[in-house]
């Protein structure tokens, strides 16, 4: 089996190769401080005992199963800690399939990339049902793509790439559809704390027992290289996903664990709602200077991501390249996402040279 190698990664060794300043709008990585809760759980962990160095239950340390499922209204079993949201994704994706009621994953369009190669490495088929141009996933045009055949619905709210938050009658139709054809809603929620619109549901809000809520820690604690996420699953689907898990990956970072459980105890809400607004500034100065161009764009209602479109200037990763060289600015090619945005260029707001970036860019089209 071929695997391609993600076009993040080709466009990031393009750019750090690149021989003028470059700045980021590739990668999801957080520019701000994590909690200092943090870097104090580290800390904590440091002198503890050499048995606490050792191997974690695979499942994960059982006082942040019991933080998470308290904190999201489920019981502590339905929870497995995973490594990031990848793992999750993975294990979430796994089971869906594992169920022998079909084999293909319905995604949406555009994809976050990593949601085909899953389905691919896990002996898949991939189905896509396009959004609308703002980003929004119409229920009717799922419910018609579903089949027999469907194993899984994934979405991903709020979304990468387009930055659209899925209602709660959005959500609520979903798992009504996995449910009529014995398929499994899987809700990918890891940029639930950058929610700009106040108008996201969880999956969690609807009982069910056809959808796997996934998430992690890697972007709510701005901590994407520390590795811990989570899946909260349907209490049927809980024990076959800890053996997957195992065999997988054994666990995952023990000390990342023990940080982000401190983290979670002693960190007040202000630290995500000062990074919200700081978002927010930036979304309103990005969209601003594209209007100004004379650049389409998406609003982006949650995530940390705006996709523009620029006259003559397709989303193809010859043109990214051609960015990077003469601007000196570095987008994720829309071709990336699927053909429905092959037009467009994505670009990441995690850059404290938000407005340079603007500039260049608008220097660059005019």
């Amino acid at each position: 089996m071929n695997y391609e190698t993600p076009l993040f990664f080709q466009v990031m060794e393009y750019a750090n190769a690149a021989g003028r300043d470059v700045i980021d709008m590739v990668s999801g990585n957080p520019d701000w401080e994590p909690p200092e809760a943090l870097r104090e759980g580290f800390t904590e962990y440091a002198e503890l005992e050499p048995d606490r160095l050792q191997y974690p239950p695979s499942g994960g340390l059982l006082e942040l199963r019991q933080e998470i499922a308290a904190r999201r209204g489920v019981a502590t079993d339905q929870v497995v800690i995973t490594n990031g949201g990848g793992g999750a994704n993975y294990l979430a994706m796994a089971r869906a399939l594992e169920r022998d009621s079909g084999n293909e994953i319905l995604l949406t369009e555009p994809v976050y990339p990593y949601y085909p190669g899953k389905t691919t490495m896990l002996g898949g088929t991939q189905a896509f049902v396009e959004t609308a141009s703002n980003g929004q996933l119409d229920p009717v045009d799922v419910r018609n793509a579903a089949n027999s055949n469907t194993a899984a619905i994934v979405v991903n709210t709020p979304n990468n790439p387009t930055g659209a938050v899925y209602p709660e009658r959005t959500m609520r139709e979903l798992v009504a559809i996995a449910e009529e054809y014995d398929a499994i809603l899987i809700s990918d929620e890891v940029y639930d704390h950058y929610d700009l619109s106040e108008k996201f549901t969880s999956a969690l809000s609807i009982d069910s027992a056809h959808r796997i809520v996934t998430n992690a820690f890697s972007k709510s604690m701005a901590i994407t290289g520390v590795r811990v996420g989570y899946a909260i699953l349907p209490p049927d689907l809980v024990e076959a996903a800890k053996s997957r898990h195992m065999l997988v990956n054994v666990a995952t970072t023990r000390p990342g664990q023990y940080a982000v459980l401190n983290t979670l105890r002693e960190t007040p809400p202000e630290y995500s709602e000062r990074n919200r607004e700081r978002l927010r500034e930036r979304v309103v100065s990005f969209t601003d200077a594209l209007e100004a161009a004379g650049a389409a764009y998406t609003r982006a209602n949650g995530s940390f991501y705006v996709m523009a479109r620029f006259d003559g200037y397709p989303g193809t990763l010859e043109n990214v390249a051609r960015l990077i060289d003469e601007a000196g600015v570095a987008g994720m090619p829309g071709e990336a996402f699927g053909d429905s945005r092959t037009a467009w260029v994505r670009f990441a707001l995690v850059t404290p040279r938000v407005k340079e970036a603007t500039e260049r860019l608008a220097n660059y089209f005019e």
